[in-house]
């Protein structure tokens, strides 16, 4: 029921709850498909778990400059791109969004998807909607020192994408299909 909710809350078909902001990092790089050889942006200014869940899927974070507002920077994004980035992390840090027109320009001018780091902007908005429905995923984190927390620790990724809601919901059961199977 908290999933359905907050899915609703953010504007987007799927919640996955985690144990921590982290984990839901790691799960969405690996249910995007991050996989070693492949490059993913990240802003130069961010707390490690950000950089964590890229080197964890065994991908190489290739660090961006961050904006006036401490955002990711497109322009420099768009210079650090290679053939093998596959996506990018902007950071809404703070509670301040990042400049989401720019950034989601930038990924779909280049076929690369975007992966939004909310950990820190629980109910921020850009352009009237909240941050988390603009990528093709989002993590947010319940740690205790963060806008929205649970007692201890949690986490969740939101996505309006049926297949990378499936994979984060086996991925955070060990592969669970059922009872018995996994896969």
């Amino acid at each position: 029921a908290f999933e359905r909710e907050l899915a609703a809350y953010f504007g987007v078909r799927h919640a996955v709850l985690t144990n921590s902001g982290t984990a839901a990092l790691w799960i969405g790089a690996r249910a995007l498909g991050v996989k070693p050889g492949d490059e993913v942006l990240v802003p130069s200014h961010t707390a490690f778990p950000t950089v964590e869940a890229v080197a964890f899927a065994g991908a190489t974070p290739v660090f961006v400059d961050i904006d006036r507002w401490y955002g990711f920077d497109p322009a420099d994004a768009a210079a650090k791109v290679t053939p093998r980035t596959v996506g990018m992390v902007p950071v809404h840090i703070y509670g301040q969004p990042v400049d989401v027109g720019a950034v989601g320009e930038l990924a779909s001018r280049l076929g690369l998807w975007m992966f939004e780091d909310c950990c820190q902007a629980h109910g921020a908005r850009w352009d009237d909607r909240r941050v988390g429905s603009f990528g093709r995923a989002a993590a947010f984190s319940f740690y205790p020192s963060k806008n929205l927390t649970v007692m201890g620790d949690g986490g969740i990724l939101v996505t309006g994408d049926d297949e990378i809601a499936a994979r984060c919901r086996r991925l955070r059961d060990h592969g669970r299909l059922n009872k018995d199977v996994h896969a």
